[in-house]
């Protein structure tokens, strides 16, 4: 290290270097950058470009078709929306897909239940709940009567030969619940480049089967299944099955054909390792390349109106207390829209406690301490960002580190790193409040102004990545 303008005093001790940094140049120096262009703060940083550049292709929430959005999904969709985010300030080309559980056995019940019960005006007016209504009724018929599973085998069947009829009522399923996932991921601010599927890949089912069978890979069990051996030794002592003896694929089978992806969900680990597993026995190098993002659970969310089931209720939940709370609240100001406000900080609210910490830890919910305004939360953080939009003061020196944030984001892909940072940021506001007070320097309040800004589009370009849209006034 060379003592300059920034570095004061430099020395060595054992097995420690000691250095003073000129406080007052550096925060010049960090001024200077934040304010000429504070959008690209820290994202242009030297200790990033290795990052820029290159594609990456996210895929992440992947809900079942036929079914109303369910709350089980959120930590899936968030975190994908975040690692998209962060990928793209870094500089990447960003796909999103969003890989619909469009497929599979699910859909021989589905679909001989609505041919035996269903309707088509109620499919018009209650699309999703008549399809939840058929779906739990054919389950509960298919329990204990044979006929009923064997209408389910067939009509799955006829989906994988191409009928038309059969496949004609698919796609009614499938366009209905696209819609109504649009309207929701649009409440969260969450947006896909495509929509694919099982479905879409089904077709290259057996070009896949066949190139496994050419390459020696798969073999036939005494059950009549067709597996892939990962135990290495070619005992079959560890497998995956690929399909049933019927003739029918299973899910990893369709998995097999999509390019690298990123992927979200914890309870598909041993999928996973055996899908990449299955993918370089097959000459695909780029599956090295693949990174299965686990996620633990959350417990206890539920609502007013008891245990919840789908996201649109956690969502209407985490508004209306917002909503309270802000009406309850002495400090509030006079909104045009307190709904949707109410909304921003609800969802940031969810977001924050899902991120705060190790996305592998299970956690348990609790409305209280998701919606406090003290402490950190996310409707705090969005309470600092809308007091700096109305010329509030905070900032340290400590936004210098927002590109090693972000570093250490990218190379874990774990958004609790991104999270702290921010909440620490606004702790600081305190600390400079006290000192401005008593500074009574000219150079003082036009510095501060300074910072007010720059420090507010580091608090945003943050939230931002984590999927949170900022509020001006609350």
């Amino acid at each position: 290290m060379k003592r300059g303008a920034v570095v004061e005093e430099v020395s060595a001790g054992r097995g420690v270097i000691h250095f003073r940094l000129n406080r007052p140049i550096l925060a010049q120096k960090l001024l200077e950058q934040l304010c000429s262009e504070p959008d690209g703060f820290g994202v242009k940083s030297e200790l990033l470009r290795h990052l820029q550049g290159g594609r990456t292709l996210v895929e992440f929430s992947s809900p079942n078709i036929a079914k109303k959005f369910h709350a089980g999904h959120l930590r899936s969709t968030i975190i994908g929306n975040f690692i998209a985010n962060l990928k793209k300030a870094l500089g990447n080309e960003v796909i999103r897909v969003n890989y619909l559980g469009d497929w599979g056995m699910q859909f021989g019940l589905l679909g001989a239940g609505f041919e035996r019960s269903g309707s088509q005006e109620k499919l018009r007016t209650q699309p999703l709940e008549h399809l939840f209504e058929v779906y739990v009724q054919v389950n509960r018929e298919a329990e204990c009567d044979e006929s009923v599973r064997s209408a389910a085998a067939e009509f799955f069947r006829r989906l994988e030969r191409g009928e038309d009829q059969a496949l004609a009522l698919w796609r009614q399923f499938r366009e209905i619940t696209v819609d109504e996932y649009k309207r929701i991921y649009q409440r969260l601010g969450v947006h896909f480049d495509h929509y694919s599927g099982e479905a879409f890949h089904q077709h290259q089912t057996q070009n896949v089967l066949d190139e496994l069978m050419t390459r020696g890979l798969l073999k036939t069990t005494e059950k009549g299944t067709a597996v892939v051996d990962l135990s290495g030794a070619g005992d079959l002592s560890s497998y995956a099955t690929l399909v049933r003896s019927d003739g029918t694929s299973l899910y990893i089978t369709r998995c097999l054909s999509p390019p690298s992806l990123f992927k979200t969900d914890k309870s598909q680990t041993v999928h996973f390792r055996q899908l990449f597993h299955i993918l370089l026995a097959m000459g695909h190098q780029w599956a090295e390349r693949c990174v299965h993002v686990a996620f633990g659970l959350v417990q206890g969310i539920s609502t007013r109106r008891g245990e919840v089931v789908f996201l649109e209720d956690v969502l209407e939940e985490a508004r209306s207390r917002m909503l309270n709370n802000m009406r309850q609240s002495s400090t509030s100001k006079e909104l045009e829209e307190p709904e949707q406000t109410a909304e921003r900080v609800g969802i940031s609210a969810l977001i924050v406690q899902d991120f705060r910490g190790p996305l592998m830890s299970d956690y348990k919910f609790d409305w209280d301490k998701v919606l406090q305004a003290q402490g950190d939360t996310g409707v705090f953080l969005q309470y600092t960002h809308a007091r700096l939009c109305s010329g509030c003061d905070t900032g340290v020196l400590m936004v210098y580190r927002y590109d090693e944030v972000l570093l250490q984001s990218a190379n874990e892909l774990q958004p609790r790193h991104l999270v702290n940072f921010l909440l620490t940021l606004r702790y600081r506001h305190r600390l400079l409040l006290h000192r401005c007070a008593y500074d009574e320097s000219p150079a003082c309040p036009q510095a501060r102004l300074c910072l007010f800004s720059a420090v507010r589009s580091v608090l945003a370009n943050g939230m931002r990545i984590l999927g949170i849209t900022p509020v001006e006034k609350m």
